[in-house]
């Protein structure tokens, strides 16, 4: 079949609907209710899983070759509620908590960062709380965004709140724009989580940092989330709030590479939003760096 035909499963691969017998799976999450500006990223599955046919199954660059001894499928979507935010939370949790009965790292495509609060409920039921690699122009530690406690910019100030994240193991790296106060990176820093704000990647390989982020994580259980925006606009522009000064794509694949024999037990790639993504390079980008995410699990042969 040519890359152009046929369903477009994430990188072609099987479409199951259990997880039982696998080591990693594709999950898509449509879901664009908890942004603030821009909607459409309950279209990023499946512009990301179109763009994933261009994919080969060996990494170049690394030498991982994931599919050699790993079991990987696309498991599809998770069916989200699209008129009530709260209720696809629910779901979202619940749908997770039942894949993770079976011996599975979910690779978790969005739909808006949202998402990943329910994601964590759901892993640190199994795991505890957990380390957090997180890769984003925006903190999300709001309290509340128009009075609300659960959207896309809250995610890791509930997560904190409700004992997910090992605080003293969080780093949030890209960080920048403009905001309200000093406060809406300070939070992060009072819980003892590691910011890393753009200024400081600016003009450098991030390999070192990685390095210290290795050491630090340890052998723990380690998630990894990845907001598109962390990247820089000029190569992303297929997001809900775009932030100039961001990090690369060289940067993007020096930060996922550099989490290779850390105990990952989870990522996902958030917040690509096709309807500002006129000619798919933001989708394209987000399908190679899941497949990335992938070459680092600790199943993947380098």
């Amino acid at each position: 079949m040519p890359r152009f035909g046929g369903i477009a499963s994430m990188m072609r691969l099987p479409q199951v609907e259990s997880a039982h017998g696998l080591d990693a799976a594709f999950i898509g999450i449509p879901l664009d209710i908890g942004t603030s500006n821009r909607s459409g990223t309950r279209f990023g599955p499946r512009a990301i899983r179109s763009e994933s046919v261009l994919l080969r199954p060996y990494n170049m660059g690394t030498g991982a070759a994931p599919f050699e001894h790993m079991q990987v499928a696309d498991l599809g979507d998770i069916a989200t509620n699209p008129y009530n935010l709260i209720d696809s939370v629910r779901l979202i949790e619940e749908a997770y908590h039942s894949i993770l009965q079976h011996d599975v790292i979910p690779l978790s495509i969005g739909g808006d960062h949202t998402v990943t609060l329910p994601i964590l409920r759901a892993i640190a039921r199994k795991h505890g709380p957990v380390g957090l690699i997180h890769i984003d122009a925006h903190a999300d530690i709001n309290d509340e965004m128009f009075g609300e406690k659960i959207a896309h910019g809250t995610t890791f100030r509930r997560a904190q709140e409700e004992g997910l994240l090992d605080s003293q193991h969080v780093v949030q790296i890209g960080l920048r724009g403009s905001g309200y106060s000093a406060e809406d990176f300070n939070w992060s820093r009072r819980q003892g989580f590691r910011v890393v704000p753009v200024e400081a990647c600016w003009h450098q390989s991030l390999q070192p940092l990685m390095a210290e982020i290795r050491q630090q994580m340890g052998s723990r259980p380690v998630y990894l989330s990845f907001d598109i925006d962390g990247i820089d606009p000029a190569y992303a522009p297929g997001t809900g709030t775009p932030e100039v000064g961001g990090l690369t794509t060289v940067q993007a694949l020096e930060i996922i590479r550099g989490c290779a024999g850390l105990n990952l037990i989870g990522c996902d790639l958030v917040e690509v939003s096709p309807p500002y993504d006129t000619t798919g390079n933001t989708a394209l980008l987000g399908a190679n760096l899941l497949f990335e995410m992938l070459c680092v699990l600790p199943k993947a042969v380098r």
